[in-house]
């Protein structure tokens, strides 16, 4: 299994004031460096998911892999690219995150494989508890076309799409906090500054 990991900076932070998440600071570094940091000794490679401005991301070395259209279709469009581009530079699978999740596990790509294998399953997401987090995945390049067809049909829903193939869970704990903590708003930001100190 060749693993390109994608991180999904294609969000339009409404809740942020549309303010480009992906470049928020937090403990004096963007949000993007720390998804890289944390992400990039996982993956075989990396790219970055995002619609906006190439110039944005001038001096950062992944890929930077746009939707391939301009439907806005939400995660699963983000993850289609990061499929298309896994496909094209000879990568089995993808391993996705969200920019916005600072926290997110450093055994991710690790755990999400074993679940997947374990539970003979395609697909792998996260959980903690009850509440899955698929945005934080394992989607093998195969399914691709699948997942093309998907979005063009108009589906948008994650869950919806996974289930039709069967989706393995990898489960961490919640304590002291959950490391999937995600950034949406100025308020998420300042408890995201007080749970690195």
């Amino acid at each position: 299994m060749t693993v390109l990991g994608i991180i999904l900076a294609g969000g339009l932070a409404r809740r942020m004031g549309g303010q480009d998440k992906a470049f928020l600071s937090l403990d004096g570094a963007p949000l993007l460096d720390r998804a890289l940091v944390r992400l990039g000794p996982q993956v075989e490679a990396l790219a970055i998911n995002s619609n906006a401005q190439a110039a944005r991301f001038a001096g950062y070395a992944p890929a930077l892999v746009p939707d391939l259209d301009d439907s806005r279709a939400g995660p699963l469009a983000g993850v289609l690219a990061g499929l298309t581009h896994a496909e094209a530079v000879g990568a089995s699978h993808v391993v996705t995150v969200a920019v916005d999740t600072p926290f997110f596990p450093l055994d991710l790509v690790q755990c999400l494989r074993a679940a997947a294998q374990e539970q003979s399953m395609p697909l792998a997401c996260a959980a903690t508890g009850e509440r899955t987090h698929p945005v934080f995945g394992l989607w093998p390049v195969a399914l691709r076309a699948d997942l093309a067809q998907t979005l063009a049909s108009g589906e948008r829903k994650v869950d919806r799409w996974t289930g039709r193939h069967g989706c393995a869970v990898a489960r961490w704990g919640a304590e002291p906090f959950d490391p999937f903590f995600n950034v949406n708003t100025p308020e998420e930001l300042a408890e995201a500054e007080r749970l690195v100190s």
